[in-house]
């Protein structure tokens, strides 16, 4: 069993890691093409674009890991059961369940180093592409800028809403030109404080500089008690610590699956519509179990006779299924935004089917075959 277990584990890692490196090559290639276009600006350098292209890697590798596994598996396979390998196997006592219990362990290690990618490696990699893009200059959101909101039930003054604009975000939970404006329960504006700089701990303290504060009084609807005051430092507490301010204005690929659970939790209780970030936690926290739902896919290859097809053929067919199985995700994920399905069943529709479909040819494969 035990030179069974190495002889299986290693074509297989051997052809996944293959492929992997084919395709991460291919990407870095197209990535550091792009990246050169952008010669001729103010602070271009080859080594600059070859190291926006190398971070890249790990997002890559996080998004094709179950394709490779799938092709890479499916050429091992096939490649036995071509030389006669896989007979052999099954003659010597190789049995469907034991076959498939063989790969579905490989699976899980696979989906381990998936998960390792995608919550550490893979959004390490795109703050750092953020930060080098954004060196300098910072992190600008355009002329609407980025807008955050909180609401506060327990305020002294009743219930109120803030919503917070932010036109440039820097590193280390640095923003710079900052709105607030806070209205009452009934909608109406009580307080805008305008700030050029503003400085966020991880316990949701702000310390904004160069501040101009203006209060209108509640339930006055006179403009002679309007007050406005100017403060070179203003400490102003808030439920938005620096975690929940640089998931709201970082791209959803810096996020780790925590990040993204604890945000979508922020939205909920604000009353913010989390559709979106409840379904992309899901997808994070179920896409590594891909890479069992592949070696699954992949294993009725093994069983099929060397006449129903060549080793190219076989390569190409499971190239097609990583394809679609890639495109089901991504199609899963933006109707479930467009038609508010269950977060959960949105991520978890694509795997399941495809482990359905993986499952049944297998088991027709191995009754009539």
């Amino acid at each position: 069993m035990k030179t069974l277990r190495r002889l299986m584990y290693r074509e297989i890692v051997g052809s996944v890691a293959f492929v992997a490196v084919a395709f991460l090559s291919l990407f870095f290639f197209i990535d550091f093409v792009d990246e050169l276009n952008d010669s001729g600006r103010p602070g271009f350098t080859l080594w600059r674009a070859a190291l926006l292209a190398g971070l890249e890697i790990p997002g890559h590798l996080y998004e094709l890991m179950p394709i490779s596994v799938l092709i890479g598996t499916i050429y091992a396979l096939s490649r036995m059961a071509q030389s006669s390998e896989f007979t052999i196997l099954r003659t010597a006592g190789l049995g469907p369940g034991r076959a498939l219990t063989l790969l579905a362990t490989l699976g899980v290690a696979f989906a381990a180093l998936t998960l390792a990618v995608g919550d550490y490696a893979a959004p390490w990699a795109e703050r750092q592409i953020v930060l080098t893009q954004a060196q300098g200059k910072g992190l600008t959101f355009g002329r609407a800028g980025a807008w955050l909101k909180e609401r506060r039930t327990a305020a002294p003054g009743g219930d109120t809403t803030v919503a917070i604009n932010i036109a440039t975000a820097r590193g280390a939970g640095e923003l710079e030109g900052i709105r607030i404006f806070e209205h009452d329960a009934r909608g109406q504006l009580v307080q805008r404080i305008e700030a050029a700089r503003a400085q966020v701990d991880s316990r949701g303290n702000w310390t904004l500089r160069e501040v101009t504060q203006t209060r209108w009084p509640a339930g006055d609807a006179s403009l002679a008690r309007v007050t406005e005051a100017r403060h070179d430092e203003l400490q102003w507490p808030s439920t938005l610590a620096a975690e929940v301010v640089a998931a709201a204005v970082l791209p959803l690929k810096t996020m780790t699956t925590l990040e993204l659970w604890r945000y979508s939790a922020h939205l909920s209780r604000q009353g913010q519509d989390s559709q979106l970030h409840a379904i992309q936690f899901w997808k994070k926290a179920l896409y590594p179990f891909a890479c069992l739902v592949m070696v699954a896919l992949a294993l009725p290859f093994a069983y099929l006779h060397a006449r129903a097809g060549g080793l190219s053929l076989k390569v190409f067919g499971g190239i097609m299924l990583g394809i679609s199985f890639v495109l089901l995700n991504n199609v899963a994920g933006h109707l479930g935004v467009l038609r508010d399905w269950t977060p959960w069943v949105a991520a978890a529709t694509p795997a399941l089917t495809y482990l359905l479909l993986s499952l049944l040819a297998f088991a027709w494969l191995v009754r009539y075959r």
